[in-house]
């Protein structure tokens, strides 16, 4: 699955094929891939959280944190009473009263760093298919009609529309090192729902005649668009699963919900024909490759970061986009992401400059063991026009190093499995 079309293929609704994918704790995640020893430890993530401190709440808790009880949107306070710190982390104030092996590692949000991996696993998707709406900033929608089909693979096991969903997913996992769930379906509700149904790493496929039998047994609350309230007063009315809802009467849900309520039954029966829209064009491009091991040869990554400019320009130049700025993205271990930006006095299309400006920065960080680098141009402009010249660039440095300096809080979301209860868009600058 290399991602071009298949022969045949139509884009009918009929045959659609979506995929949801939603990344599996996302802060904890990030956390973990720049310290590798969390891993399988359960880990918080807190909003308005500091190091030490007991006040905050949390973003995300790992599915061993949730083991004690540990919720997403819970104060940090009532999080320590079930789950104290580890000891490294610990302080006077840190209860002590639980089990021994029942201790947790507290972090507080940095929504750099989260983003940062965010543009990668973006990348990915964007890669791997013709149209992505992205939800937010672990969550996105692909349509893949156009990439491959619900037909069976020659070995009859699983459809060639599997297939390519695990192959998109072994790639997150893969080049980006964090778990993605995914799921496929023929319409974006039921993949929503496809994708929550075996978390965390799971990958459900539904097929266009498996989407009643699918939906049908599941509770109600399981339905994309219903949340604790509204299953509440679904089951008042006797509703207790997606089947039951599928066959309730629409006039009766129009009385209690309103327009929203024929939407639901047809959600709960599998009828949903929005297109998969793109959230519009991205503001930057960039490619990132990782080191089999980190490394302080300027040559090994030099050369790396030449490979990436030149590609990063080429697939700009695919677009039709021109550039603004040229920036490099270095990771220091553990996982300490650092950026470097160069603004120019107009957009431009000079692959060579590229190459330039990114060495340039990368000159910066001669000394530094890498784990990875990227590059990246940013501030696009897909309008037909007059590029600067060349020799009106400004040599003038515009951005910032340290992403962790910037750290940010989102708006809060329900949390539907991923465990993120404080989410925002991919961020098309990342």
């Amino acid at each position: 699955m290399s991602g071009e079309t298949l022969p045949g293929v139509e884009a009918e609704p009929s045959s659609r094929i979506v995929l949801h994918v939603d990344m599996d704790c996302f802060y904890a995640s990030c956390e973990r891939l720049r310290e590798p020893e969390l891993r399988n430890n359960p880990v918080v993530v807190g909003m308005g959280y500091e190091a030490g401190e007991t006040f905050g709440a949390v973003a995300t808790a790992s599915y061993e944190a949730r083991d004690y009880g540990v919720e997403s949107a819970q104060p940090i306070s009532q999080a320590l009473e079930r789950l104290p710190r580890a000891a490294e982390d610990a302080t006077d104030e840190t209860p002590t009263d639980a089990a021994d092996d029942a201790v947790g590692y507290y972090r507080p949000v940095d929504l750099d760093c989260y983003r940062s991996v965010a543009a990668s696993v973006k990348e990915i998707l964007h890669e791997s298919a013709d149209v992505v709406r992205e939800v937010s900033i672990d969550e996105a929608y692909l349509d893949v009609t156009g990439r491959t089909a619900w037909e069976r693979a020659p070995d009859g096991e699983r459809t060639l529309a599997e297939g390519y969903a695990r192959h998109v997913k072994q790639r997150i996992a893969r080049e980006v090192g964090v778990p993605a769930s995914v799921g496929v379906a023929p319409n974006m509700s039921t993949a929503k729902v496809a994708s929550d149904h075996d978390k965390p790493d799971g990958l459900v496929v539904v097929e266009p005649g498996n989407v009643t039998a699918f939906l049908d047994p599941l509770p109600v609350e399981a339905v994309h668009g219903i949340g604790p309230v509204t299953a509440d007063r679904l089951s008042s009315m006797g509703i207790e699963t997606a089947g039951d809802l599928a066959d309730a009467d629409p006039t009766e849900l129009r009385s209690a919900f309103g327009s929203r309520g024929p939407e639901l039954r047809d959600r709960a029966r599998g009828i949903d024909d929005r297109e998969v829209t793109p959230t519009g064009r991205p503001k930057s491009l960039s490619r990132e490759s990782a080191f089999a091991e980190a490394t302080v040869d300027q040559a090994e990554k030099r050369e790396q970061v030449s490979a990436l400019a030149s590609d990063v320009a080429a697939r700009a130049r695919n677009r039709g986009a021109t550039y603004r700025t040229i920036g490099i993205k270095v990771v220091v271990p553990p996982y300490d992401v650092t950026t470097r930006e160069q603004s120019l006095s107009g957009p431009v299309d000079e692959p060579d400059l590229v190459e330039r400006v990114a060495l340039d920065l990368l000159s910066e960080f001669a000394d530094d063991p890498a784990r990875k680098v990227g590059v990246r141009v940013s501030n696009l402009s897909f309008a037909d026009g007059e590029q600067a010249k060349l020799d009106g660039w400004e040599g003038e440095t515009a951005v910032e190093g340290d992403d962790h300096d910037r750290k940010g809080h989102d708006s809060e979301r329900p949390d539907t499995g991923g465990g993120q209860a404080s989410l925002d868009q991919f961020d098309p600058g990342e």
